[in-house]
């Protein structure tokens, strides 16, 4: 995967272009149950944490849940900033049970083990870790059942995973190549004679990449493979970078595939990631022992996600939506009012850590979204955010429409509209730039409106959308688009997202 090479080879015989779950869904980790796959990925600083998908053919993905939806699983303090959190879940299944293990890169956190009988849940109450050291955990067993853990540095403990209680000190394992920072997300797997210690390194921006090793004990000693990186985009044109953090899974059929972390950057220079990394899909074969990495299709669209509308007519929201570090029922519930989401403010803004804020995941470069809003006793609307210090929104407070901005140290209030009392449908919509060559061109392009009663868009304003990405902000997230109040108590009948197209 490092050259050019385009592979032709899908499951089943399907074709794809780009991720296979796109939008923010970064570390991807993989096993397969039978004809089953399932899927996990890392959230960060959002509640629920570790969302879980089901496949058959590891193209098409569902969700089915979050492995960590209980407070008592998952406390994010508001002093944890943004992009902290739940860090790089490994999902394996042994013994007729799923065993889940993760970081919780908060205070009071460190790594954590859940297990379930179901991946839809529901899962175990945590068992922490306190001497497991490090991030991004791996759990893998041998012949005789000692569970041993690998972390992040790269390091290696024995594990009773029932307890949490480690056997014996960690010992350090091979770490990559030489000069390589940053060697994370290990992955142990017992393939034929060897065991193999799959690992990132060259840190998660451009310079990402997937080495691996080989020896005869889970412990080693490793022997690199002497094609590393078998994966990474670093210093090339593809459309896909940041390329790592992977998993490797067999299919039924034998064949060998692996599921990673990319991003796709648009505009100009440096160019602009702003869905987050996704979860890309690639064949392996095996040469002399070592697995070789096909390459993706170079991505002609967005990949999968299908239109979303949510009238709140359920109890329960879809697993989909997800909050800013916690979600009680005091400031978000559709029981209220019957039909409605109803959001009680806490915070005064989204630049609060506390705010009241509900979304998803951008999932395509263009796209709508869109959502009624009755702010008769409070004020709140319709925002793309990427955390505190970056994000749009639309708000309407019973008396006027405003579009705000908040880049950085800088907050502005862009645009205003008065607006007669009641219910009002607010729109944000999401295009990329005109089709020129500029250097300076952003990303994309955020326009934030209203919809006319005769339901035409009427945007108020329209903002450069690489202020929304990870290459200004930092971190390790991506836009999450939503609804939120800013004071208080805030309606919402209903929310629509769709894919725009020419």
């Amino acid at each position: 995967m490092k050259g050019s090479q385009v592979s032709d080879q899908h499951p089943a015989g399907a074709s794809f272009a780009g991720p296979v779950v796109p939008g923010f869904h970064p570390d991807p980790s993989v096993c397969r149950v039978g004809d089953d796959y399932y899927l996990a990925c890392s959230s960060f600083e959002y509640f629920p944490g570790i969302p879980l998908f089901h496949s058959r053919d590891l193209v098409h993905w569902t969700r089915i849940g979050n492995a960590l939806d209980r407070p008592e699983q998952l406390r994010l303090p508001t002093s944890m900033p943004s992009s902290g959190g739940i860090y790089a879940p490994t999902l394996r299944h042994h013994d007729g049970r799923f065993w889940l293990i993760v970081t919780n890169c908060s205070e009071g956190g460190g790594n954590l083990l859940v297990t379930a009988t179901d991946p839809a849940g529901p899962w175990s109450d945590p068992t922490w870790l306190p001497d497991v050291p490090g991030i991004d955990p791996d759990l893998a067993w041998d012949e005789d059942g000692t569970c041993w853990c690998t972390v992040a540095g790269v390091s290696q403990v024995a594990l009773d995973p029932y307890t949490g209680r480690t056997l014996g000190e960690p010992r350090r394992l091979w770490s990559g190549g030489p000069g390589a920072k940053a060697p994370e997300a290990p992955h142990l797997y017992r393939i034929g004679d060897y065991w193999y210690l799959l690992i990132a390194e060259g840190g998660t921006e451009r310079g990402h990449g997937i080495s691996i090793a080989r020896g005869l004990s889970p412990n080693g000693p490793f022997e690199p493979c002497p094609a590393n990186p078998i994966l990474t985009h670093r210093g090339t044109d593809h459309p896909v970078q940041n390329t790592g953090h992977g998993d490797l899974v067999q299919a039924p059929d034998g064949s060998w595939w692996m599921v990673f972390l990319g991003a796709r950057p648009h505009g100009g220079t440096p160019g602009w990631h702003v869905l987050g990394r996704e979860t890309f899909l690639a064949p392996v074969t095996w040469e002399d022992g070592w697995p070789v990495v096909g390459d993706i299709l170079a991505p002609g669209d967005d990949g999968p996600g299908d239109p979303y509308h949510d009238d709140f007519d359920l109890t329960e929201l879809h697993a989909s939506w997800i909050s800013v570090r916690d979600r009680s029922a005091e400031h978000c519930t559709t029981k209220e009012r019957p039909g409605s989401l109803t959001l009680r403010a806490r915070g005064t803004s989204l630049d609060e850590p506390d705010a009241v804020f509900i979304g998803r995941r951008q999932q395509h470069h263009a796209c709508q979204a869109r959502a009624s809003v009755d702010p008769a006793q409070g004020c709140g609307g319709l925002a793309v955010r990427l955390d505190e210090q970056h994000h749009y929104d639309i708000e309407a407070d019973g008396t006027e429409v405003r579009v705000v901005s908040r880049v950085g140290s800088v907050r502005a209030v862009v645009a205003t509209l008065p607006v007669p009392a009641g219910p009002v449908v607010l729109g944000v919509r999401i295009t990329e730039p005109p089709e020129r060559y500029d250097p300076r061109t952003g990303p994309d392009l955020v326009s934030l409106g209203v919809e006319r009663p005769d339901g035409t868009f009427a945007p108020l304003a329209t903002l450069d959308g690489r202020y929304l990405s990870t290459e200004v902000a930092g971190g390790f997230t991506g836009r999450v688009i939503g609804l939120y109040a800013a004071q208080g108590v805030v309606h919402f009948d209903w929310f629509g997202y769709e894919q725009l197209t020419a």
